[in-house]
């Protein structure tokens, strides 16, 4: 089918002949894989479509209906990483996109459930029992779910999304985003991964991501699963293009 075809198109961006310097290569390819990526993919929707256009129009949010938002629960973080969740939760929002997210009231989590909140979408937090009074559990938004254990919790994260998307944060959020990266890899999923580098704060992720390829501990294709994204516009799009519309989990293996 064309979704199939779809997904195949994606390997074979990381074929194309490449710099000696692997690291310089990778955080190149790394950089233009989402132009590349949506302009290959939506001309597959488009003869699908019998559509004539050949250049790239951001599409409706068709597969794109849920996303998990990993990030900061901090107030002490730079202001503009405040100010970029703001904005990616009004363009949720705008778009009908729920927010799946840990459930906090402060830092960068309080600051995208309020802009989602605010501008009529729907929130949904998972937050485990012992968590709700580090991380200030934020009771005004739609859903609230309280579990026992931050495995649970983050495989509910899991189960309620269309996709992933990284915020800026610390140590909490990285090991979240690993996590989720390696289960694509290993085939426990198949939803977008994306990672929003507000201000290039992710640059030293993205420039470790490629000295694990350069010795040959993660294939580029495999460190390709989760492309970088310099604005929550960006990211949206990029992810929405990505989305096959399946909802794969193998949540016994979790």
């Amino acid at each position: 089918s064309w979704k199939n075809k779809i997904a195949l198109m994606i390997t074979p961006i990381t074929r194309t002949p490449t710099p000696p310097n692997t690291k310089e290569r990778f955080k190149t390819q790394s950089r233009s894989n989402s132009c590349y990526t949506i302009s290959v993919l939506c001309g597959m929707i488009q003869r699908k479509h019998a559509c004539t256009a050949r250049t790239y129009r951001p599409m409706p949010m068709q597969h794109l209906s849920s996303l998990c938002v990993y990030c900061g629960s901090s107030n002490a973080g730079p202001e503009s990483h405040r100010a970029a969740a703001i904005t990616l939760g009004k363009l949720m929002a705008a778009r009908g996109v729920q927010l799946v997210y840990g459930g906090g009231n402060i830092g960068v989590m309080g600051a995208l459930a309020d802009a989602v909140m605010a501008g009529g979408g729907a929130v949904t937090g998972i937050i485990p029992e012992f968590l709700m009074r580090h991380e200030v559990g934020h009771s005004d938004v739609t859903t609230l779910e309280v579990v026992d254990t931050m495995h649970e919790r983050k495989a509910r994260m899991a189960e309620l999304s269309d996709g992933f998307l990284v915020l800026p944060g610390g140590l909490g959020t990285l090991e979240e985003f690993f996590e989720i990266v390696t289960w694509r890899q290993l085939g426990l999923h198949d939803k977008p991964i994306a990672i929003l580098n507000t201000d290039g704060y992710w640059d030293r992720l993205q420039d470790m991501i490629a000295d694990v390829v350069e010795a040959k501990y993660a294939r580029p294709e495999n460190a390709a699963l989760a492309p970088f994204a310099d604005t929550p516009e960006q990211a949206l799009e990029m992810l929405e293009a990505l989305a096959a519309g399946s909802d794969h989990l193998e949540s016994d293996k979790l």
